[in-house]
């Protein structure tokens, strides 16, 4: 949805907008007859089935105030939601409500979020050949993004705010080994220069701020998966991503275990730990985070939800 040019999705030849291909995506959907809702689901129940799910907001709810809440004030907001009567009933729910990335809220930084600013370096790094870019972060995400542009730009340099990454050994020895990487420690960006592009950064460095010009910067200090609305519904892991049996963490090997069919196979690996809630793109994935990958795990899902489907169906009576 922030992405300007998109130019590794297969099939797209000389690179699309973001927002282009998901109007493309839409409207292959609606040649099939399907119907298409666009509301916001602000609150869900999968204790039982029918799944309960609410639309929209009581008029004592604030659109933003529901936004901005946290896991906590999102409870309570919850409690006004569900005093009122559910308006959707489903058999089976996908949940594929992504990640954002986290921004360092700085002013005109969301303005200059494709022009300059990007969250995916291995998206944007050909964008930036031979300019000067920084990175801002300090673990392995931010590692491999520093890596990755030092192939195509002229000068990469780190900006990290503690005096040591937490990144892995290997990957802290392969920043400091490229000669192209200039890391600045104890640094955080204060401003950010630019009007239809982005054009300098003020980083306070030791304490003493200085500007330095500049093309581009991403932003590599994490994401956070939109999973507030169903935090006791469904197992989210310690992140807050939701657990299936395809999450790559020690939750999604526990449940793929719990899974395991006796041909050794897991039936159903999108399913969430409630029967008939699925999950899918970047609400799962912490390791990728590309739409070719999102699009294929979506995949997966609806047809896991097919059969699902089916299974009860046939299991109705008559």
């Amino acid at each position: 949805m922030y992405t300007t040019v998109v130019e590794n999705f297969p099939g797209v030849t000389q690179g699309i907008q973001g927002t282009e291909l998901m109007q493309n995506m839409l409207e292959q959907c609606s040649r099939f007859d399907v119907e298409i809702s666009t509301e916001i689901i602000s609150a869900v129940d999968f204790s039982s089935t029918p799944f309960k799910l609410w639309t929209g907001l009581p008029k004592s709810v604030n659109l933003q105030d529901f936004i901005q809440a946290d896991q906590k004030q999102y409870q309570k907001l919850a409690t006004k939601i569900k005093a009122q009567p559910h308006n959707v009933e489903a058999q089976a729910v996908i949940i594929s409500t992504g990640s954002v990335s986290l921004k360092l809220n700085l002013p005109n930084e969301q303005k200059l979020v494709g022009r300059g600013i990007s969250v995916c370096a291995v998206c944007d790094a050909t964008f930036f050949k031979d300019k000067k870019v920084f990175v801002v972060g300090g673990g392995d995400s931010a590692m491999e993004d520093a890596l990755a542009l030092a192939k195509f730009t002229s000068e990469v340099t780190i900006v990290h705010r503690r005096d040591s990454f937490k990144a892995s050994k290997i990957m802290q020895q392969r920043v400091f080994n490229n000669k192209q990487i200039t890391v600045l420690f104890n640094s955080q960006v204060k401003a950010i220069i630019g009007e239809q592009k982005l054009e300098q950064l003020e980083i306070e460095v030791e304490g003493n701020s200085q500007t330095y010009p500049a093309d581009g910067l991403f932003l590599a200090i994490g994401h956070k998966p939109m999973t507030k609305i169903f935090a006791h519904q469904v197992k989210l892991d310690e992140r807050g991503y939701v657990v299936t049996a395809q999450s790559v963490s020690q939750d999604g090997v526990q449940l793929a275990k719990q899974r395991l069919n006796q041909q050794g196979l897991i039936p159903l690996p999108s399913m969430t730990t409630v029967e008939g809630v699925f999950a899918a793109g970047d609400v799962v994935d912490l390791r990728y985070r590309q739409a070719i990958f999102a699009s294929g795990m979506g995949c997966g899902a609806a047809l896991d939800a097919e059969v699902w489907l089916g299974r009860l169906l046939h299991s109705q009576p008559g």
